[in-house]
């Protein structure tokens, strides 16, 4: 999804744009896996921003990529997005961005909460826990209060959306190459020169962009960059679950994706007849780390399914939860703190839009555009580390500072956990 964005945006601007896929079709790695939430509650200003813009253009998607897709378009889903209190969720500091942005929310009271959705068990059952920890099962102590933001929700179908912007590239002149691999970044001490695959072609190019999701860390290899200071990504394994609906969540007016890192789960409702169910990375759970993004279990297992449909199960009593694990796995591109790395290299021509840690599919409209104003700078002559540029959001006028994502940041203080 990423790579296509800028190839669509670079190819818009009437550069001459060669994608290179080693799957057999646009999205049809970790893109087709996204749980494809699009929610806003970031703890920076700057991502805030980002996510906000983005999904303003999602709910204008067909008119604003301009080409017709024979295959239709993906839409914007707009469940809203409650998220419930816990010490993870930083309620006042993304509160106060969203005032800043302009993002519309409701806060509620427990009492409030229980009476806009009582199809929800609101006990505070914090920290999450594995299945086998006593405590598990204990009753929840308190009231849980929340916000909702009514302008979240989610993409029906995040490969189409892939393609449709395969279908926007292709017409402003990009070349896509599916099951083709890089071999070798050609490279000089001057900077890129281009890439070898493994057919033995070479593409000569004065800019190259990894995009390429959980196999980013063996691309920046292949550049001389596995060492580079600043931050790093690496392949997470994760795991989302299929159940079937409890009527309450087949009922427009009551259906809605819930962030809930008080029991480690976000869920979301899908087309109304099914509950989509991940996790948040909570402490208590292990991190699966891939070394070789090629090489990983895509079935999902049932220790997982039991710990996040169990999990589900306290907080939406109504719910049935089938025996047999019914989901997808697949890989996140985890950077060190978690949030993306849209950025020029120290090699000269070589650029990165990684590390999307699972949470950036909902920010696909604006990563085309903003990537392709980076490449323009720097190739223009423009010192981005010392003075980062600012994008501005086509809808809203916000001004994106790119030194948010940029490799050599400070870490951010997140809290390593992200939901679709």
């Amino acid at each position: 999804m990423i790579g296509c964005s800028i190839a669509w945006s670079l190819a818009q601007r009437g550069h001459d744009v060669t994608v290179i896929d080693k799957g057999p079709g646009p999205g049809s790695g970790s893109t087709s896996a996204s749980s494809a939430v699009v929610r806003f509650s970031y703890s920076t200003l700057d991502a805030v921003k980002l996510a906000w813009e983005s999904a303003l253009l999602w709910d204008r998607w067909s008119n604003y990529l301009g080409v017709d897709d024979p295959s239709g378009y993906a839409r914007l889903i707009r469940t809203g997005l409650l998220i419930l209190d816990s010490p993870m969720t930083r309620l006042d500091m993304v509160q106060s961005h969203f005032d800043e942005v302009g993002v519309p929310y409701e806060a509620f009271t427990p009492e409030q909460l229980a009476d806009r959705y009582p199809q929800l068990d609101l006990g505070r059952f914090f920290p999450p826990r594995t299945l086998d920890d006593p405590k598990f099962w204990d009753d929840g102590t308190g009231v849980l209060g929340g916000y909702l933001t009514p302008d979240a929700g989610y993409i029906d179908d995040p490969a189409l959306a892939a393609h449709n912007l395969m279908v926007a590239a292709s017409h402003h002149g990009a070349t896509f190459r599916f099951r083709t691999r890089v071999e070798e970044i050609d490279r000089a001490d001057d900077g890129v020169h281009g890439v070898r695959l493994d057919d033995g072609a070479h593409l000569p190019a004065a800019v190259v962009v990894n995009a390429a999701g959980p196999h980013s860390r063996q691309v920046n290899a292949l550049a001389g960059l596995a060492k580079a200071p600043g931050i790093h990504t690496r392949a997470l394994r994760q795991e989302v679950h299929s159940l079937p609906a409890p009527v309450d969540f087949t009922d427009p007016h009551q259906s809605v994706a819930v962030s809930d890192s008080d029991l480690g789960t976000y869920f979301r409702p899908h087309l109304g007849e099914t509950l989509i169910v991940g996790g948040v990375e909570p402490e208590c759970d292990p991190l699966v780390w891939i070394e070789d993004a090629d090489d990983y279990v895509t079935a999902p297992t049932t220790v997982a399914w039991e710990a996040q449909t169990t999990r589900l199960a306290k907080r939406v009593p109504s719910l049935a939860v089938p025996v047999r694990p019914s989901g997808v796995a697949g890989l996140y591109d985890v950077a060190d703190d978690w949030m993306p790395v849209y950025d020029r290299t120290d090699l000269p021509g070589f650029y990165t839009a990684i590390g999307t840690s699972g949470h950036q599919f909902k920010n696909a409209p604006m990563i085309g555009p903003l990537m392709a104003d980076l490449i323009s700078a720097c190739q223009g002559g423009h010192d981005h580390d010392s003075s980062p540029i600012q994008v501005t959001g086509p809808v809203t006028g916000n001004a994106i500072n790119l030194g948010h994502f940029s490799r050599r940041r400070s870490q951010h203080s997140t809290t390593n956990s992200v939901l679709g």
